[in-house]
């Protein structure tokens, strides 16, 4: 079955990793987190701009994803819009990627594109129509039921980075900055499979790279969503915001063995001025 499927009113983006990352049945799908959302390791924290969240498999890093969609759920009378940005792991290509489907689909329902954004964001030279880069990658959709339950209505901007350098991701960023009513997720999990320990070591720069807004310290080895993450951090520090971690663990926490893990951790950038409830 193709992942963008034709219909009468445009192009349907279906979910590729449904059944795998996360449960396909929706009842079994909102169970589990809606739990891992009541379960968020979460300071409150007053309206954040962007958050950061992992994209593994849900038994891996849906806990760690909980905190960060549990910091935007608050705000989800004020929000229309999301922009989810996360890396390529299937195709190559320079720049960013916007997608031609103007609906995506999980089992719990449709989210629709802003297609007009997008079609404006198009004529920056960097991004482009890519369906290549959407109808595989699993770094977007398994946030989308996240935002689902946590937000309710809403429409998506979805957008995979490619090469690309981290002032053209803050520039889309910046085009897409919208007053209060868009949101942005950062999609990127951390180190891969180190032991527990070195994990941990390797995960904490990382995090306090964040929390300092210094792109320049953080390493494809570091994250495998590293250009989205650094493009934030530029943008984040250009709009005076702050990062706070929410959460910061790996699969040896979860469900993985503590040998070869993965690291997950999750953020949210507010206004400097802005302080934690």
């Amino acid at each position: 079955m193709s992942w963008l499927f034709e219909t009468r009113s445009g192009q349907i983006r279906r979910p590729a990793v449904a059944g795998s990352f996360y449960p396909e049945n929706p009842l079994r799908l909102r169970a589990m987190v809606e739990r891992f959302l009541t379960a968020a390791r979460t300071t409150p924290i007053a309206s954040p701009k962007a958050v950061v969240a992992p994209h593994a498999g849900y038994i891996y890093s849906g806990p760690i994803a909980g905190s960060a969609f549990a910091a935007l759920a608050p705000d989800r009378d004020r929000i229309r819009r999301v922009v989810v940005i996360g890396p390529s792991h299937w195709v190559p290509f320079r720049g960013l990627a916007a997608c031609s489907a103007s609906v995506w689909e999980t089992p719990l329902g449709e989210i629709p594109v802003d297609t007009a954004a997008l079609k404006a964001l198009c004529q920056l030279p960097h991004v482009s129509v890519l369906d290549e880069a959407h109808t595989r990658e699993h770094a977007l959709e398994v946030e989308l039921p996240f935002l689902q339950i946590a937000l309710g209505d809403f429409k998506l901007i979805p957008l995979v980075v490619g090469d690309a350098a981290d002032e053209e991701v803050a520039q889309v960023l910046e085009h897409l900055w919208n007053g209060d009513t868009t949101r942005f997720v950062i999609s990127t999990d951390l180190s891969h499979y180190l032991d527990y320990k070195t994990a941990q070591r390797v995960d904490a720069a990382t995090a306090r790279a964040i929390e300092q807004l210094r792109p320049e310290h953080i390493t494809d080895e570091q994250a495998c969503g590293h250009a989205p993450l650094r493009g934030m951090l530029r943008a984040a520090r250009a709009r005076g915001l702050r990062a706070h971690t929410l959460d910061l663990r790996n699969s040896g926490d979860t469900a993985g063995s503590p040998e070869r893990v993965v690291g997950y951790g999750a953020w949210a950038f507010t206004p400097a001025e802005a302080e934690s409830l």
